[in-house]
């Protein structure tokens, strides 16, 4: 057991934890969750011995190994395979003290210890690691320096799990996997002997592979059973119950405070308004955490919808250089409305495609359809660099508005997500996250009617995931999404590109689908087709274009139904919040006590009419559903 007692650690005078406790079983598969900033690296810190608490204890068993992840990627001209079996430290000791040992017991005690951690197995256990990390036989032998930054975390990381110590740290593992490299870490943590605490704002991932939650919140831990969706009812169930006591305490406050300011003054009840005061001086608040909102993020509609397709690609082949076609064959089509997820193992062109989608790279071959006056902006990681950073927010925006008053520049920043504070703070000041939020605002200044996102999410909380997946499915324009991030593929993409083998393709599965064959390496089951049955008739890509037109043409008066519906489920959502934060003030109970209950009324009548239109939309949705798969049948 991993026992955290009573510790405090402060950073520059601020205290980060402060009387935290909480007690991690042996074995237990934890998740770190809190609020960016909030302290959760700083404890792995401690945990890990880097840093000392300023109070407290934090104890492990006798000879318990730690291990993290090293902040530092390696580097050098050692082969990959070479610097994952280095990570297990006793086994590199054992086998160069093997060499040297003259001793025929000590060589006896050392091999048998060999075999104990099973060393004869390290090199096939290194490599299958690697592996489910990306990289091929091939890779496993070039030397790291060889590889980009983010390639040689995957190294640090492999060496991390190589090693297989008793108590495993992984901050934020997945910010250097693709979606491939993070649904294998899941399963592997899952089925990890040792215990692991693991920093993420990946939900999918603390829900497979976690069975139980760590919440590091107003500087204390407290700790709870179950993955993350569990620990999120248990925690709404505690804050229910919280509110309630703290309404009853404030009941019980005002009653004793009116017996004593009625009878303080008479002799004959001196001595109960005095023990009443005393009850009162020993009653302690009852403590309700409150989140800091997070701000949404507006994506500013396109100028103007085009006319699907906005972009068609026949036999269409391009890469880097002409001879050495990266993606060849394409035969896609994209509709203004379209929400498409590409997967694929890094390395077989993702982020090539997205250039080429966004005009950033030169098609060699095939022809090649835009929509006149099409706007596509792409959002890629590395163009975080781009920020100056010694600008602000509001002077990187007042470049795109120089005629505009201050307040509409404001305004505009505040769409992006970023509050008052942040927007006269320096790009370079501002966290991974904000900057994220500020890049994301400024390529998609113009309403563009394409959006391509690569990897969006990393440096962004759960949170702001949330405000994210929310923005983009309010998005009336197109989203090309590549993402680690399972839950916001599945919550915003509507269909699935596989790209492999320089070919771009539909994928006729769904994510669970794709999980399976990614972990096993094998296709999943489709049902044979009957030996009697008629051969499918070969259709062209021209007839089947033709056929999705008439289709959509059909079923038009249906989604223009459902998007209705859609616009008055998000209204009466906005009316809702618009009453609870009303609600949420005390006096209101206490001044205003009709108007309290009027709005509760309120509240009730549209939360009816809210669950009354979602019915209608699941039906709608339904039948959308199936007439969609009748037609393309």
């Amino acid at each position: 057991m991993l026992a955290i007692n009573d510790i405090t650690i402060r950073i520059a005078g601020r205290p980060l934890l402060e009387g935290a406790s909480a007690s991690i079983p042996a074995g237990a598969k934890t998740g770190l969750v809190g609020r960016n900033g909030s302290g959760k690296t700083t404890l792995f810190r401690a945990i890990s011995g880097e840093i000392a608490v300023d109070a407290g204890a934090i104890t492990a068993p006798k000879n318990r190994r730690i291990g993290s992840v090293a902040q530092e990627a390696p580097s050098g001209e050692e082969p990959l395979i070479e610097i994952v079996l280095a990570g297990d430290v006793e086994r590199s000791r054992l086998l160069a003290k093997a060499e040297t040992e003259t001793d025929a017991h000590e060589i006896a005690a050392i091999h048998t210890r060999l075999a104990d951690i099973e060393a004869h197995a390290a090199e096939a256990r290194a490599a299958a690691i690697l592996s489910g990390l990306g990289f091929d036989g091939m890779a496993q032998r070039r030397p790291a320096s060889s590889f980009s930054g983010g390639w040689r975390m995957r190294v640090a990381l492999a060496a991390a799990l190589f090693a297989r110590p008793d108590i495993l740290l992984l901050d934020e593992p997945t910010n250097y996997l693709d979606l491939e490299g993070t649904l294998w870490l899941e399963n592997f943590v899952a089925r990890y002997r040792g215990t692991v605490i693991v920093i993420s704002h990946d939900r999918d991932l603390l829900n497979r592979c976690t069975d139980s939650i760590l919440h590091l919140e107003a500087r204390r831990l407290t700790f709870y059973r179950g993955n993350f969706d569990s620990f999120e009812r248990q925690r709404s169930e505690k804050l229910a119950l919280a509110g309630k006591a703290q309404q009853k305490q404030e009941a019980q406050r005002k009653h004793l405070q009116a017996f004593v300011d009625r009878f303080r003054a008479k002799a004959t009840k001196a001595r109960q308004a005095q023990s009443r005061i005393k009850m009162l001086e020993r009653m302690r608040d009852v403590s309700i955490a409150v989140d800091s909102a997070t701000l949404p993020i507006r994506l500013p509609a396109p100028q103007k919808l085009l006319a699907s397709p906005i972009l068609r690609i026949e036999d269409g082949a391009a890469g880097y250089a002409p001879s050495e076609p990266v993606l060849q064959q394409l035969d896609l089509r994209i509709d203004q409305d379209d929400r498409i997820a590409l997967l694929g193992a890094n390395g077989n062109g993702k982020s090539t495609f997205a250039k080429l989608l966004a005009g950033r790279l030169p098609w060699h071959e095939g022809e090649i359809v835009r929509a006149p006056a099409m706007r596509v902006a792409l959002f890629a990681q590395h163009q975080l660099e781009d920020l100056r950073p010694a600008e602000t927010p509001v002077e990187h925006v007042r470049r795109l508005m120089p005629s505009q008053p201050e307040a509409r520049v404001r305004g505009r920043v505040a769409q992006m997500g970023l509050d008052t504070a942040r927007m006269d703070t320096k790009a370079a000041d501002l966290s991974g996250g904000e900057k994220a939020r500020l890049l994301l605002g400024l390529i998609a200044y113009d309403g563009p009617q394409l959006l391509i996102l690569d990897e969006p999410t990393n440096h962004l909380d759960m949170d702001a995931r949330e405000t994210l997946m929310m923005a983009l499915n309010d998005f009336s324009g197109a989203v090309i999404l590549i993402s680690h991030d399972r839950h916001l593929i599945e919550a915003v993409a509507e269909r699935l590109w596989l790209v492999r083998d320089g070919r771009v393709l539909p994928y006729d599965g769904d994510m669970e689908d794709y999980r399976s064959e990614v972990l096993t390496g094998r296709r999943p089951n489709r049902k044979p087709a009957r030996q009697d049955q008629t051969p499918t008739p070969i259709v062209t890509g021209q007839e089947r274009r033709k056929a999705a037109a008439g289709r959509r043409q059909t079923l038009a008066p249906l989604v223009k139904k459902i998007k209705e519906i859609e616009a008055l489920m998000a209204n009466l959502q906005k009316s809702i919040q618009a009453i609870d934060s009303e609600l949420a003030t005390k006096v209101l109970y206490e001044t205003q006590p009709e108007k309290a209950a009027h709005l509760s009324r309120r509240r009730s009548d549209t939360e009816k009419r809210l669950i009354g239109l979602e019915e209608e939309w699941l039906d709608l949705s339904s039948q959308l559903e199936s007439e969609s798969a009748a037609g393309a049948g």
